[in-house]
């Protein structure tokens, strides 16, 4: 099942997607959030409103936001999760992990899947792109085992963790400032249900800028595969329903490459992770 939200007449509402039709779930549902919290019985409870109520409106006559246009918490994120990323950074001093590097990203972040992103001139010099796989949290859950972890994985979507990296990296090794700029990590296109992601640790994921590959990787490559990270995260923080986390980029940012290549206004950014789906955000100068 693919939930979204979406704006059509004015209304921003929450639906699924079946081939490439919109059927409308704002009568059963507020939104997206409410879905998620609503669990199996939720899903059931779309299923049997499909059945009775086919048809809907063309996907190409909806605006796609969002799947969850407010995020209740800050993004959870996983750096340095594929090892020839790890190597790409500067500082040769720092050692591998032993466990997952977290941080997080503002709850301001969050964009639309095709959106414009706007980027003030400050930034223009080091804004960078990472392509990866969000997984999205489908119920309460603290201490929770490695084996039980997928038990608590709602779905999947795809995610670009925009990152200033000056910025990044000039406040004392505390990364939040450089990830939590406006409208930073674009979200979509939908929030893909785990029962059709048979196997999350085998997923291609690619970025393109402006139509060359940027990124081109797998998940199999996960220092740390999502089970690992939601059992990490948990046992020091609750994890609730609707929280995202951001599982890593792979090789090839722009920062690491030679010459470097940041983002400028006129940019075109896709995301592609296989069997989720792709964002596409076109890089504006801020008004």
């Amino acid at each position: 099942m693919k939930l979204i939200s979406y704006q059509h007449d004015d209304c921003i509402k929450a639906g699924i997607v079946q081939d490439n039709t919109v059927i409308d779930l704002s009568g059963e549902f507020p939104d997206v959030l409410s879905i998620i919290r609503s669990g199996e019985e939720g899903l059931e409870r779309i299923r049997k409103f499909v059945a009775s109520n086919p048809g809907g409106i063309p996907l190409r006559d909806v605006q796609l936001l969002s799947p969850i246009p407010q995020v209740p918490r800050n993004i959870i994120c996983i750096g340095w999760n594929y090892l020839k990323h790890f190597h790409e950074r500067v500082r040769q001093d720092i050692q591998l992990p032993d466990n997952p590097t977290v941080f997080t990203k503002a709850t301001t972040t969050v964009a639309g899947p095709y959106e414009d992103i706007p980027l003030s001139e400050e930034l223009s010099s080091e804004f960078d792109f990472e392509a990866e796989l969000a997984v999205v949290i489908g119920k309460s859950g603290s201490k929770i085992r490695e084996d039980e972890a997928q038990d608590f994985v709602y779905g999947y979507t795809v995610a670009n963790d925009l990152s200033a990296r000056l910025t990044q990296f000039r406040h004392g090794g505390q990364w939040f400032l450089g990830k939590s700029v406006d409208k930073s990590c674009p979200l979509g296109p939908w929030i893909v249900t785990k029962e059709e992601v048979p196997d999350p640790q085998n997923l291609d994921i690619s970025c393109t800028l402006n139509g060359e590959v940027m990124q081109s990787s797998n998940t199999s490559l996960m220092m740390f595969p999502i089970k690992r990270i939601i059992s990490e995260i948990s046992l020091y923080m609750t994890l609730l329903p609707g929280d995202i986390i951001l599982t890593g980029t792979p090789e090839g940012v722009g920062s690491k490459r030679n010459p470097p290549v940041f983002l400028k206004p006129g940019d075109v950014v896709e995301v592609t992770v296989s069997g989720v789906g792709q964002i596409r955000n076109r890089i504006v100068k801020m008004q």
